[in-house]
């Protein structure tokens, strides 16, 4: 097994162990570590089957299904399909998803803390995955917005990224809004966290997840907007994850800021995403 920080900010790179050699405590544990430490971990070449990813997700918490139901493995429920393939003329998974910065779920109460990917058939040269750590955007923020934002919280909501499907033809814009907001009222969260695990402090919430920090006018909301924006999308201080076929990426989905790079015209890109509630084994 051979381990490598991949840059100064997130993330580490596992190579040279396959599914048995995850099998042994020690193994995994070490995987399990550097999430914790690392916001998030690569396993390069690792071969799995989607039982096989199910297991070692549930070995780090519980494995939920995907909310609609269309878009689940057939056989494994708790797997989503995000695909932009075509089998007999009916879509494999949901494409084009999870384009645009954010953090996992953070529009509802409590989102699940870990999220594991697998590339099944992916291009090398689009379809990237683009991580941001949260504590080092907070640690790059102005002092003076650290003092603004201290002891606040914001307002969470879908609103801004929820999908159209057939249910919604005929409605106004403003139904729709109504709409979402009755299925995925917005949810409050603290807006500088704690991470248990490193002990530092980190920025929860992005502008496409966010609809207002509380106590701010529309004026601040729209500068404090466009600062993290901006600070999230440094180009230094982001990681881009060009995949390989049989990738196994696993992060902390409160600490880790991601985005989907588009796949290019004729490409296929198919990844297993399996969302992961804690059990207590992990918790801090």
């Amino acid at each position: 097994m051979r381990i490598k920080e991949i840059t100064p900010f997130i993330g580490a790179e596992i190579s040279g162990v396959d599914y048995q050699d995850l099998q042994r405590p020690e193994v995994f544990e070490r995987l399990v570590d550097l999430v914790h430490q690392r916001e998030l971990a690569v396993v390069r070449g690792l071969a799995l089957t989607p039982q096989q990813q199910i297991e070692l997700a549930s070995r780090l918490g519980r494995p939920v299904p995907f909310l609609m139901a269309k878009y689940r493995h057939p056989e494994h429920p708790e797997i989503m399909i995000s695909s932009n393939a075509v089998r007999e003329n009916r879509p494999v998974g949901v494409a084009r998803v999870g384009n645009f910065w954010h953090q996992d779920s953070s529009y509802t109460k409590d989102p699940a803390p870990y999220t594991m990917l697998h590339g099944v058939d992916v291009p090398s040269t689009s379809g990237h995955t683009l991580y941001a750590s949260a504590a080092d955007v907070y640690d790059r923020l102005p002092r003076e917005w650290k003092e603004k934002i201290a002891g606040r919280t914001a307002l969470h909501t879908v609103s801004k990224r929820q999908r159209i499907s057939a249910d919604h033809v005929g409605l106004s814009i403003a139904e729709l809004r109504a709409l979402v907001e009755e299925e995925y009222p917005p949810v409050e969260h603290a807006l500088v966290r704690r991470d248990p695990f490193t002990g530092r402090d980190y920025l929860y919430g992005a502008p496409e997840y966010m609809d207002s920090v509380v106590g701010f006018d529309a004026n601040e909301n729209a500068e404090f907007f466009a600062l993290i924006d901006s600070v999230i999308q440094d180009p230094e201080h982001v990681y881009t994850h060009r995949w390989t076929t049989d990738d196994l990426v696993v992060w902390k989905t409160a600490t880790t800021y991601h985005a989907a790079t588009a796949v290019e015209p004729g490409a296929t890109r198919t990844v297993h995403r399996v969302s992961i509630e804690e059990d207590g084994q992990w918790a801090a």
